[in-house]
């Protein structure tokens, strides 16, 4: 019997290891949350009160009546630090050549020469960016992390919030038809 106890000591927390590193490893590979399982209390209402500065002498900023000029606004929140906003910038151009839709941006928690930096590299796709430096712009928004996007309509309401980069069927199956179903909205 002392020898099953010596055996049980150490097998039991091997086991206890490779069980939680099996979940951890779930954990990692597991699709991010959609639009559904992050509410936003945004969601039909006006967008939130822009009273922020430009990202730099290269760009204008924009504010809530930009969001209400009759046009769909996409605001993109983004960060120079970001990985998965690299990886949306092709999307982000598609989204720029679209008629009717205005793209801007709010670099969140970031200076503003590595924003300009990051621009410069990825490329520049927004008609305005604003600069929430300290990121208090960005708890009116409900921004938790980044990127994420929000779809308004030319009313100013906003329509979607998406958390995620702008990438495959993201863009093709959520973003865009929120963006369609913004100008009908009109």
């Amino acid at each position: 019997m002392t020898t099953l106890l010596r055996r049980l000591i150490y097998v039991l927390p091997t086991v206890a290891f490779v069980v939680l590193a099996c979940l951890l490893l779930i954990a990692l590979w597991k699709p991010p949350l959609s639009e559904q399982q992050l509410p936003s209390m945004l969601i039909d209402k006006p967008a939130p009160k822009l009273d922020l500065p430009a990202l730099d002498t290269k760009a204008r900023a924009f504010g809530r009546a930009d969001l209400a000029a009759g046009h769909v606004s996409v605001v993109n929140v983004f960060a120079s630090w970001c990985i998965p906003c690299r990886e949306e910038a092709p999307g982000l151009a598609d989204i720029k050549n679209m008629p009717g839709v205005a793209l801007y941006g709010l670099v969140w928690k970031d200076t503003a020469d590595k924003a300009r930096a990051f621009l410069d590299d990825v490329g520049d796709p927004y008609a305005r960016i604003d600069f929430d430096a300290d990121g208090r712009a960005g708890i009116d928004w409900g921004v938790y992390g980044v990127p994420e996007t929000f779809v308004i309509d030319g009313r100013g309401i906003v329509r979607l919030r998406y958390a995620g980069p702008l990438v495959g069927d993201a863009l093709t199956n959520i973003v865009l038809p929120a963006i369609a179903r913004a100008k009908q909205t009109r």
